[in-house]
């Protein structure tokens, strides 16, 4: 018997193994991997409250407590990349559910079946393209003499614009192209909400009059509501997650002041400056941040959508 008085039906479990043994060695792969590359590197997280030499050693390092993070909060660059990840990860997060709901919406209006997954399929197909390639081509196309200011000095005769050398242009470029890259996987998330809508709802707005609009705001629009909110209170907790491939296959330092996000500071700080105490430092406090976020999350779901991981 277990602690709570119920007993325990071994030859039960026994011959549930026997039947899922396979199963478990197929997952078995997966679970080292993860606790190799996922949770043994956690106790490197001790660096973060000490002064980390690297010919010292992590142990042999001395213990510095808290002053990381007292300094993370009085350095002033701290403040403006957390401003930057919060800013950029926050339109993200709206506008790639703002666009893949009203694409969806669209899409489910369209007749023909064979132009629905047509569609579907291209804007779908950009999510598999990764960001160094993607980032190679956006670079090449913003640059003072590339496709982009050709179009435009050809067309409207604008001076060349220097997207990728301007704070501003930089923010809205990034949270542009992450949008296009990511709303054909949204989309999908709403398509197969869509398709489990109950047709007799369409059917008893169909005979009291309504029309296709006012359908979609009466049925369509509602029926989506519960996965919107799953899918926007499950987003909270990458706030502090800006997209370190994208951005740092874009940026340099022209734009440092208005581009730089968290990730990109820890590399730079981390790696390439070596200042590896310091760069742990900010790394927990936005892990901490994001764990806090994604408790929230699931809590807020849970009573708005009931929606529940098991």
């Amino acid at each position: 018997m277990n602690r709570a008085g119920t007993r325990i039906d071994r030859p039960r479990i026994r011959h549930v193994l026997r039947k899922t043994w396979p199963l478990h060695v197929m997952l078995l792969p997966a679970v080292l991997l993860t606790f190799i590359f996922g949770y043994l590197p956690l106790g490197g997280l001790v660096i973060a409250f000490k002064d980390f030499k690297p010919y010292d050693g992590i142990w042999g390092s001395k213990w510095a407590g808290l002053e990381h993070f007292r300094f993370m909060f009085e350095y002033p660059d701290s403040k403006k990349v957390i401003v930057n990840t919060i800013l950029i990860a926050g339109c993200k997060i709206i506008l790639n559910i703002v666009v893949p709901f009203t694409f969806a919406l669209l899409l489910n209006e369209v007749r023909r079946n064979s132009v629905k997954r047509t569609v579907q399929t291209l804007v779908y197909l950009p999510y598999f393209i990764s960001w160094v390639f993607l980032g190679g081509i956006l670079t090449d196309m913003l640059s003072a003499d590339g496709m982009i200011n050709k179009v435009l000095h050809s067309a409207f005769g604008i001076e060349p614009i220097l997207f990728l050398a301007s704070g501003n242009w930089f923010r809205f470029i990034v949270i542009i192209t992450d949008v296009w890259q990511q709303f054909g996987y949204g989309t999908i998330v709403y398509l197969a909400a869509l398709a489990g809508v109950n047709p007799s709802l369409y059917e008893a707005a169909e005979v009291d009059g309504a029309s296709r609009w006012r359908q979609t705001l009466s049925v369509t629009i509602p029926s989506l509501t519960p996965i919107v909110i799953v899918v926007a209170t499950l987003a909270i907790g990458n706030i502090m997650n800006a997209g370190f491939d994208q951005i740092f296959n874009l940026y340099n330092p022209l734009i440092y002041d208005k581009g730089d996000i968290i990730d990109t500071f820890v590399y730079r700080t981390g790696i390439l400056n070596g200042q590896y105490s310091f760069a742990t430092a900010v790394g927990v406090f936005k892990s901490l941040v994001g764990f806090v976020l994604i408790v929230v999350g699931y809590r807020v779901a849970y009573k708005l959508a009931d929606y529940k991981i098991f």
